[in-house]
């Protein structure tokens, strides 16, 4: 699905692997490599970058393809299926498989709140303990989780122990990445 394309404004972005926060000019002809969970992975003269969901609109020419494939629509009942789903929809921006088969969730609590809804923490971890892109996932991961309805917390916590290794990927994950 690679493409080349121009941004038409200035756009935020997501320096990869460093993670740092910056803005591309408009006018800078980016290269698409990746298109999952909604979130745009493109290649610069300067290198990759993650451009969010709600800012690939400075893509001239993007429409989505294989982005969420409902985008914005939850599901109507709150269950622990649903959180995992969620999870499913994280991609890290240089890998295209979710979190969820890459292996990189390790833990699920779902609490009930004072109120009534959900309280949910996530214990996760990175395919390298230096990825500056860890945050950023961390980030999207517990805001797809808090969309959820009745989730009146969430809370995504990176880890390192266990030491992840590719052994922890999915048979799904393994087969995406061509290790079968």
């Amino acid at each position: 699905m690679a493409e080349n394309h121009r941004l038409s404004r200035d756009c935020p972005a997501t320096a990869i692997p460093a993670g740092d926060a910056l803005t591309l000019p408009a006018g800078t002809e980016v290269f698409i490599a990746q298109t999952l969970g909604g979130n745009v992975t493109v290649r610069t003269d300067r290198g990759l970058f993650r451009i969010a969901r709600e800012q690939a609109v400075a893509i001239e020419g993007y429409a989505p393809k294989d982005a969420d494939p409902s985008p914005g629509l939850e599901p109507a009942n709150f269950s622990e299926v649903a959180v995992w789903d969620a999870l499913k929809t994280c991609f890290d921006p240089e890998i295209p498989v979710n979190i969820v088969d890459l292996g990189l969730v390790y833990d699920l609590a779902i609490e009930p709140a004072p109120s009534g809804g959900h309280a949910i923490q996530v214990k996760m971890t990175l395919t390298a303990p230096g990825c500056g892109m860890g945050p950023v996932i961390a980030e999207d991961a517990r805001q797809k989780i808090a969309a959820l309805p009745t989730v009146e917390s969430a809370k995504v916590h990176i880890v390192w122990d266990p030491v992840w290794t590719p052994q922890m990927i999915s048979p799904e994950g393994r087969k995406k990445l061509g290790l079968e």
